[in-house]
């Protein structure tokens, strides 16, 4: 082996290792005092400097202030990440990135991964377009869990918040314009966050709302997903989480023989392909015995929490953008054209981006150019297409 050809497979090696580990150690700027905690909502608790963001930007890892499942005072995590340069005299456009699937622990929030910038679809071209791109851990990862999984107020307040935060940091100069961008869970989020951004956070406007293979019809997802590997993982932290937040009763749904397994998917983190692999060959105790119902979305309080928990249409004068790829398992695509279907019927505008032959794990990535460039006609004003 040849002196490069052996440093070129050093490099690999170690790359490979690097990924393979999911996070980096929690430390003390996650932890807030109630007198840190106590304050408005959409306030700076603390932040700290963050290396390597992209394209010359600054990147902060931020704790702020927001408002919890029963409207109490909590503190939350995320990234905010700010363009290079003096902001234009109106302010810069915020767009607020929301995350997909982590985990439902504490260290599984993605301002703790060792490749944040990323996962942030889209980082590099909103960057250079002059948005300030700020990202949300959600309520329970990285601050005090369990993290409410799935539950549709608790992210949509993170977000706003989150875009509060993001206008204030040092050098931002943000405007009060934002949109809203994100990916499965965090697609779940963004229709939230376009629900109660004119009630939670009048101040702000709201331009549009990207979702890619958005989770909609939670009944439904419930349903379908548990026939999957993936759909059994995401059930197995959905219950732990909702056990915890809701104290649903998940004796009542998991055979003994499957509890050590949820409880062990549900406190491992998804951040890399590695993660994914290690779920699916840890998930296949589940596909020998898991439910003692055949499914959780027919059994009370777990269908009315998924009914509860499923968006609604977003006001008609929300410009909406939907991703969906045609191969994914998880987030059937009937489910989402459904939904596009409802917010035609509801008189909005959309944009249905249809992707053949992608799966749900890379909708986000292979829509990313496509929601930058519809976010940016929304930002300069343009009349928003619709495909209803």
């Amino acid at each position: 082996m040849t002196r490069s050809r052996a440093l070129l497979r050093h490099v690999l090696i170690t790359l490979l290792a690097a990924v393979a580990v999911p996070t980096m150690a929690q430390t003390p700027f996650y932890q807030a005092t109630p007198q840190e905690i106590a304050g408005p909502p959409g306030t700076l608790i603390r932040s700290e400097p963050m290396q390597f963001a992209p394209a010359g930007a600054q990147a902060f890892r931020i704790l702020y202030r927001s408002r919890g499942m029963n409207d109490e005072p909590i503190a939350v995590s995320g990234v905010a990440v700010i363009p290079p340069g003096a902001a234009p005299p109106n302010g810069r456009p915020v767009v607020a990135w929301a995350h997909p699937t982590t985990g439902v622990v504490p260290h599984c929030a993605p301002s703790l991964a060792l490749f944040v910038f990323q996962q942030m679809q889209g980082l590099w071209p909103l960057i250079e377009r002059g948005a300030i791109v700020v990202a949300t851990d959600y309520p329970g990862l990285g601050t005090a869990g369990p993290h409410p999984y799935l539950i549709g107020s608790s992210e949509a307040r993170a977000v706003l918040d989150s875009v509060r935060v993001a206008r204030g940091l040092p050098n931002a100069g943000g405007g009060n314009s934002f949109a809203v961008w994100g990916h499965s869970q965090g697609g779940h989020a963004a229709l939230y966050t376009g629900l109660l951004a004119r009630t939670y956070a009048p101040e702000l406007n709201l331009v549009g709302v990207a979702a890619a293979a958005p989770a909609t019809d939670l009944v439904t997802l419930m349903a379908d997903d548990f026939m999957t590997s993936g759909g059994k993982n995401l059930t197995a932290m959905t219950l732990w989480s909702w056990a915890r937040v809701f104290k649903a009763p998940i004796d009542k749904v998991v055979v003994p023989a499957a509890m050590a397994t949820v409880d062990r998917l549900a406190n491992e983190c998804i951040e890399s392909i590695f993660d994914i692999i290690e779920r699916q060959s840890q998930e296949k105790v589940l596909e020998q015995t898991f439910l003692s119902v055949p499914s959780i979305a027919t059994v009370e309080p777990y269908k009315s929490l998924a009914a509860r928990n499923s968006p609604g249409t977003l006001p008609k004068n929300i410009p909406l953008f939907l991703a969906q790829g045609s191969n994914d398992n998880l987030v059937q695509p009937a489910v989402t054209q459904a939904y596009f279907q409802r917010q035609c019927k509801a008189g909005s505008r959309v944009t249905m981006h249809l992707m053949p032959n992608v799966n749900h794990g890379f909708a986000a990535r292979d829509s990313a150019n496509a929601a930058v460039i519809w976010m940016g006609e929304r930002f300069a004003g343009n009349p928003a297409p619709s495909d209803c």
